[in-house]
């Protein structure tokens, strides 16, 4: 948690893995493209329901396996075709039936798009009651993409990450 290292790639697959099975909630990753420390619109906003931004940049590539084994979500980041403005693009999940404590083996992995070789992972660091979770984001420095591990979880779910990024929520049913 808290470490970073530069992004060499030019284009990175974000890999959520965990071990499914009974019980075992699911897991849905997305990524939020900030300026500002905000997003600037909906747009800005990648997951299962809103699977590719405006631009290009970062796609949802969506879910594979289950049913007792590995389970992974996936989100594809081209850094050359990120916008100028774009200074983070966080890498998140909500939980979907449970807390992200009730999900074994939580990881997320930073693959090189073209060759597939592992650039980062960083292990789940004992979530407990949350629902949403910030596993790390990339970032800008001096012209060179960094990713960052960063770990911080919310009790609020993808409603309480969505409105810290400047998302409107409406939480009527």
């Amino acid at each position: 948690k808290g470490a970073n290292l530069p992004v060499l790639a030019t284009s990175v697959r974000a890999v959520l893995g965990w071990r499914g099975g009974a019980g075992v909630p699911d897991a849905d990753g997305s990524a939020l493209l900030l300026v500002n420390n905000k997003v600037r619109n909906d747009d800005d906003f990648v997951f299962y329901n809103q699977p590719q931004h405006p631009g290009g940049a970062v796609r949802h590539e969506g879910k594979s396996g289950g049913s007792g084994g590995p389970v992974t979500d996936t989100l594809l980041v081209d850094l050359a075709r990120v916008e100028p403005a774009v200074e983070r693009i966080v890498l998140a999940a909500s939980a979907d039936g449970g807390t992200f404590g009730a999900v074994p083996e939580l990881h997320i992995r930073l693959l090189d798009a073209v060759s597939g070789v592992e650039v980062a992972r960083f292990d789940s660091p004992g979530a407990t009651t949350e629902t949403a979770f910030i596993f790390g984001e990339l970032y800008r420095r001096a012209g060179v993409w960094k990713f960052r591990a960063v770990g911080q979880g919310y009790d609020s779910g993808l409603a309480g990450l969505a409105r810290d990024f400047g998302i409107s929520v409406d939480d009527a049913p």
